[in-house]
């Protein structure tokens, strides 16, 4: 995956695995974890100046929880906090989950906000100016996945997210090299929404986006 992000002319691979929670998909265990943070660095040495971000979509819980522990959590650069389970919920039950997870101050970006699958699964209910709202309070950019049959946050709702000042992330949730491709569909999206390279994270340079990081995380106070 590093080695086709360099050929394509990028900067840096935010790697973010799948949570332990995600069995069904291999999630890594702490273990695991520890294990591939010594090849990413080990790896960033060999590439230079190319980076590796150390990263992890982490499962929010049933109870709004991530599902690791704040020690693991602090192990990364920065964290992608998404549902993946128990996905048929009332607004509710939904809205507190996401909302637990974007007060976690270890979670930087919120996934493919309402889970949607297109023409196959409807997402669950959500408060989408309540779930910006509190991304804003709580220094939090919002994913746009740009996988084809998700384009999650729904770029209708982009606007709202620019006026009130919170950064968008097109994402290619890549699985594989190919998976890369998927960009073009969320920067089309993207521009329909009328969003800039200027508001959207993953168009930051790598200086760009490790000063982001950093005071993200100074701003939580972690």
């Amino acid at each position: 995956m590093a080695k086709e992000a360099i050929q394509r002319g990028f900067e840096y691979l935010v790697l973010s695995d799948h949570s332990k929670s995600a069995f069904y998909a291999n999630g890594l265990r702490e273990e695991r974890i520890r294990e591939q943070h010594l090849q990413v660095d080990a790896l960033n040495k060999q590439f230079a100046p190319f980076k590796i971000f150390k990263s992890i979509e982490s499962d929010i819980l049933n109870d709004g929880e991530l599902d690791y522990s704040p020690d693991v959590l602090a192990s990364f650069d920065l964290v992608i906090s998404s549902i993946h389970s128990n996905l048929k919920m009332n607004e509710e039950k939904a809205m507190s989950r996401l909302l637990s997870a974007i007060e976690n101050p270890y979670t930087t970006i919120l996934g493919h906000m309402t889970g949607r699958l297109l023409l196959t699964r409807e997402g669950y209910p959500v408060d989408h100016k309540r779930i910006i709202d509190a991304c804003v309070s709580h220094h939090v950019a919002i994913e746009l996945n740009a996988h084809p049959r998700r384009l999650d946050i729904d770029w209708r709702w982009i606007g709202y997210a620019l006026d009130k000042g919170v950064l968008i992330s097109i994402n290619p949730d890549a699985h594989h090299t190919d998976g890369y491709q998927d960009i073009r569909y969320g920067v089309l999206v993207a521009q329909k929404a009328g969003l800039t390279s200027k508001q959207n994270l993953s168009s930051f340079t790598r200086k760009e986006f490790e000063d982001y990081l950093h005071k993200k995380k100074k701003a939580k106070g972690i």
